[in-house]
């Protein structure tokens, strides 16, 4: 994907659809702008008024609960108008076009889609038939990117290892069908991270993953040794065609990450979880909600960052305009 068609002409970003193309400058203004608002949730009144009079409508094809919420609590502490289509009820279902769709709901004056779709590309197909002061934020596309979820995870990082440079990054699991992981590998090697893997069966690790630059492990011990951050993944079952894996029992007992097994890595290692949680398949309880757990801290951090993407889309599209 062309970075030009996410960002503005002075380079600012005018679209967020993928971490792909994307500067380390860009991703370091993400974080720090995310900084800025990271104490919002702290203020009496929980709100800033940078999109007030501004409408966000939450486009979701696919089931979500955490993302659409964090979404909407983003937009509504940054003032915007906040509306959540439910797609089951919409025209689509009765014949309507996506494009014509999209055309009724920019006659309403629309400034901003949310946008989550169960096909990868979706995201940058409206991108490109909006109108010219509409933006466009993919909240997840098929196996593609997940690019607020990925920016996140950095944002976690950095505030417990600021230094990417020399980390060493497991992500652990169904690399083949996660758009986060995709997402996570391009966001940290961008950031300069020391040394990304992923770690799963070979039936869950794409071929042509390795053309990322990560070095692959079918072992889980071999992968975590010596991390700093691992980042653990939900199977996505029903993404899954055929039988991949013999069963969540015996997953469990091969990539299951339990304390046991952290036991190789360095002793102040984090542990990362997208969500939602598989316990007893992916993670132990005993470490999804142990010491070394940085989960829920994940899903806090989220409402920052979808304010700075918010924030800083609208603030292009204005800098465009002038």
């Amino acid at each position: 994907m062309p970075a030009s068609l996410q960002l503005s002409p002075d380079g600012r970003l005018r679209h967020f659809l993928t971490i792909e193309g994307l500067s380390r400058a860009l991703l370091t203004e993400i974080l720090d702008t995310a900084e800025s608002f990271a104490g919002v949730k702290d203020q009496t009144v929980k709100k800033v008024p940078l999109l007030r009079g501004k409408t966000i409508v939450n486009l979701f094809f696919e089931a979500s609960t955490r993302t659409r919420t964090t979404f909407e609590l983003a937009a509504k502490r940054l003032s915007a108008d906040v509306l959540n289509v439910n797609i089951t009820d919409t025209s689509t279902v009765k014949g309507e076009s996506l494009l014509d769709t999209l055309r009724n709901l920019e006659a309403m004056y629309i400034d901003m889609f949310v946008v989550r779709h169960a096909d990868s590309g979706a995201a940058q197909f409206i991108a490109r038939h909006v109108a010219p002061h509409i933006s466009v934020i993919n909240a997840g596309d098929g196996r593609h990117a997940h690019p607020t979820q990925a920016m996140l995870d950095m944002f976690t990082i950095r505030r417990h290892k600021p230094q990417f440079g020399k980390l060493c990054v497991a992500i652990v699991g169904d690399i083949m069908h996660s758009r986060v992981a995709r997402s996570q590998i391009h966001a940290l090697n961008t950031m300069g991270a020391g040394e990304v893997r992923v770690v799963g069966p070979k039936t869950l690790i794409p071929a042509s993953v390795e053309g990322l630059n990560v070095r692959v492990f079918h072992d889980l011990s071999d992968g975590l040794r010596d991390t700093d951050v691992v980042i653990t993944l939900r199977l996505q079952k029903e993404r899954m065609r055929g039988t991949l894996l013999p069963s969540a029992h015996e997953y469990f007992q091969l990539y299951g990450l339990t304390e046991a097994r952290l036991q190789v890595a360095k002793p102040d290692v984090i542990v990362m979880h997208p969500g939602p949680i598989n316990r007893g398949v992916e993670i132990a309880s005993e470490v999804a909600d142990g010491a070394r757990s940085v989960i829920l801290q994940q899903v806090t951090y989220g409402i920052a960052i979808r304010m700075a993407v918010m924030a800083m889309a609208v603030g292009a599209r204005a800098s465009a305009q002038r």
